[in-house]
């Protein structure tokens, strides 16, 4: 609890005659709504408090939400509040300020304190809250605004990663890049593509080779795809190819990933090194994808 001078933003309800809400049987009173923060609210004040026991010799005064039945299935409301109560002989008011996080919803829709101020405290005319039988309880509610970004994630569980392979014919009559079509894996689109005289990078240096998400060029933002996979360009004349294995990340900002500098272009283009055949090279792709991260509704 706390005073301040400041009268509440929100709302304010003076009681005339105050006592008779007890000697009527009146054990609650519910306020008129009032809206703040977009949403409806009112104000419930139980005189002889909202449970027996000791929380009976208080004034309980919750805060609850209003108009409830036009929010949508599942609705939620995050709310901070104060609830006042002024103070005749001071010009001020007693507010309680805990400054947490109220979650209001289909199960909850009323918070509030139990124990706003005793009985006999209120009834003493010198401490200023109740006189000639008047007192005025006051709220303020402040809505904090949801902008939630939900995001869900598949971790997938792999058992036999995708393969692939190509025959690339005519290798030396390729020009700038070769793109195979298009192959499913882990539910998304791909392809290779693979640039026989290098990227712009290593142009006239390597052979650059490069796995593209086809699908990445649709995400949202935050959409990603992580994939495992290794490229290899096989050799016929010896036992080892020559491969490169990565992870990464796909995104609408980074649609493609591989290998730059894959193989020299001396060595791919050497008869002797075995990786074109009567001007044929086979290239073969084994792609885990391993997760996948999309946007999801945001709860209303």
């Amino acid at each position: 609890m706390e005073t301040r001078d400041a009268s509440p933003a929100h709302f304010l309800v003076k009681i005339e005659s105050f006592s008779l809400l007890s000697e009527s049987g009146i054990n609650k009173y519910e306020t008129r709504d009032f809206e703040a923060g977009g949403y409806k609210w009112r104000l419930i004040i139980y005189p002889d408090g909202h449970k027996s026991g000791k929380e009976g010799n208080h004034v309980s005064v919750y805060l609850a939400m209003a108009g409830t039945s036009s929010l949508p299935v599942g609705w939620e409301v995050n709310a901070i509040f104060s609830i006042f109560l002024f103070n005749k002989i001071l010009d001020n008011y007693l507010c309680t300020w805990s400054g947490k996080v109220r979650r209001f919803h289909a199960m909850q829709s009323e918070w509030g304190f139990s124990k706003m101020i005793s009985k006999n405290s209120l009834k003493d005319e010198s401490n200023g809250f109740l006189v000639d039988d008047n007192c005025v309880f006051g709220a303020e509610v402040f809505v904090i605004e949801r902008q939630q970004v939900v995001e869900c994630v598949s971790v997938l569980k792999v058992t036999n990663p995708y393969k692939r392979d190509w025959m690339i014919e005519n290798f030396s009559k390729l020009e700038d890049v070769w793109t195979s079509e298009e192959f499913t894996a882990g539910d998304c689109q791909w392809k290779i593509e693979l640039y026989p005289d290098g990227d712009k990078r290593e142009k006239g240096r390597s052979v650059s080779i490069f796995l593209h998400c086809v699908d990445s060029k649709r995400f949202a933002p935050n959409e990603k795809v992580r994939a495992d996979f290794s490229i290899q360009i096989k050799n016929s004349l010896h036992s080892t190819d020559d491969s490169g294995s990565v992870s990464h990340w796909f995104t609408s900002l980074e649609i493609s990933w591989g290998f730059p500098a894959f193989l020299t272009t001396a060595n791919m283009r050497d008869p002797g090194k075995g990786f074109i055949v009567d001007d044929c090279c086979f290239l073969e792709i084994e792609i885990s994808v391993q997760d996948v991260v999309r946007d999801a509704p945001n709860r209303k």
